[in-house]
């Protein structure tokens, strides 16, 4: 049997890409194992991440991993492949010259024909770019087997200056209802119980294939899927929010109520330079708005501190904003230059110390924030999903917690539980970002 050493990095975007590859290859006699085994493998495929400064060095760690494998004999051909590579393939051709081939976001049909070609047995298993996206039953799930996620598009049509994502993976391309439905099924025939819906922009899916957004008919759809018990949304931009979204969520109750919503910042120069298209009185209004709708939502968002024109006036304005939304659960970014953005010209005016301060500042106050909504929660009854067992304990998530990102709830192994499950236990004690349960 042939084997791949495969690390995916970056987003969940990114893990969907990597699950394709390894399932298309699981299918034609390979075995996938971790880039950091002793095993020796044929190739070693890094999927990389080229979002932020701390992305793009944890990526060329990875890779020069990868190198040192193939000159010590641990693995064959090295391949790289993604938003690193499809943004700076040029320069790290010539910087590290030991990689066999780098390889864009929309060339995963030659990264299979490449690897593929190294294996123990030729067979044919090169696929067409587009039937090859949209193969259900390649997919190999990398995070928990009853959680998966699902890309309904790809790109973004958006102009934050800040961001180069549209630089690196293009316009928006929504992919259709049907097919994402077909995907689904696939999954839930899997095991599959919680669907992580995710794109660059949630909200905007279906304006490219459809003229309108269409996340609310992708969720009806989805709903017809009975066997997925969750459905999850992620990244949903603020600008052009779907009400009847929020109707549907509160009507049905397999639609999680969490809502994640980067919101970047609240002053409005700030949000205008940023050019997110929303003010601090359009943020105020729909976060009014969802909890209106949403009485028991969570709200996660992500903020960036320290961008170009953010005044020491302005990040107070965002520490306040932080402490009156007491959000449910956010992170905080510090603002870093990206080549080719509109903020580029910007420059980069405060300081690394200064940023790094400002982040501190606001998660500190989140850690008090977050700690004492757990500690409210001490004596309720929750449902939880059981990810795993730990040694003593089972870790799970309630609806309110995102997979990979969020709180664990800890679940005492007094009665045997079954992992995948679902389960009523109540919160008996708490932490900043970990819930104690016990069976009810």
């Amino acid at each position: 049997m042939s084997k791949l050493k495969l690390i995916s990095l970056g987003c969940s975007k990114n893990t969907v890409d990597s699950e394709k590859i390894a399932g298309l290859l699981q299918l034609n006699s390979w075995e996938i194992i971790p880039l950091n085994s002793d095993e020796r493998s044929d190739v070693s495929l890094v999927n990389t991440c080229g979002f932020i400064a701390d992305a793009r060095d944890e990526s060329i760690q990875y890779i020069l991993q990868a190198v040192t494998q193939k000159e010590t004999g641990r693995t064959g051909k090295v391949f790289v492949m993604g938003c690193l590579a499809e943004r700076y393939r040029d320069e790290l051709q010539k910087e590290i010259p030991e990689v066999d081939g780098w390889f864009g976001i929309a060339e995963m049909d030659k990264v299979i024909e490449m690897i593929k070609n190294e294996g123990e047995e030729r067979s044919n298993i090169a696929v067409p770019l587009d039937e090859f996206l949209q193969t259900v039953t390649t997919r190999a799930i990398s995070t928990y087997p009853h959680s998966a996620y699902l890309k309904i598009s790809e790109g973004c049509n958006r102009s934050c200056s800040f961001c180069a994502i549209p630089l690196i993976r293009g316009k928006q391309r929504s992919t259709p209802i049907a097919t994402l439905v077909e995907e689904a099924r696939g999954l839930a025939a899997k095991g599959v119980k919680e669907l992580i819906i995710v794109a660059q922009d949630v909200t905007a899916y279906g304006l490219d294939l459809y003229g309108k957004r269409n996340i609310t008919e992708l969720l009806r759809a989805l709903l017809t899927i009975e066997e997925i018990e969750w459905f999850r949304l992620q990244y949903l931009y603020p600008h052009g929010f779907p009400e009847d979204l929020l109707d549907l969520m509160a009507s049905e109750n397999r639609i999680c109520k969490y809502i994640d919503i980067p919101l970047q910042h609240i002053d409005t120069d700030v949000l205008r330079s940023m050019q997110r298209a929303t003010t601090e009185d359009d943020t105020l209004t729909l976060l009014e708005e969802v909890r209106r709708k949403l009485p028991d939502v969570a709200i996660r968002t992500t903020l960036i501190v320290g961008y170009p024109n953010e005044t020491e006036e302005a990040y107070r304005k965002l520490k306040s904003f932080v402490e009156m939304q007491q959000f449910d659960r956010l992170g905080v970014f510090t603002y870093s230059v990206e080549d080719g953005t509109p903020a580029f010209p910007l420059g980069d005016t405060v300081s690394e110390e200064e940023k790094a301060a400002r982040a501190s500042e606001i998660m500190a106050l989140q850690e008090e924030i977050s700690l004492a909504k757990n500690t409210s929660k001490i004596g309720k009854v929750l449902t939880v999903l059981v990810d795993k067992q730990e040694g003593e304990m089972y870790a799970g998530r309630t609806q309110y917690d995102s997979l990979e990102v969020d709180n664990t709830v800890w679940i005492d192994t007094t009665n045997k539980l079954t992992v995948g499950n679902f389960y009523n236990v109540k919160i008996t004690d708490a932490e900043a970002y970990d819930l104690y349960a016990e069976l009810v």
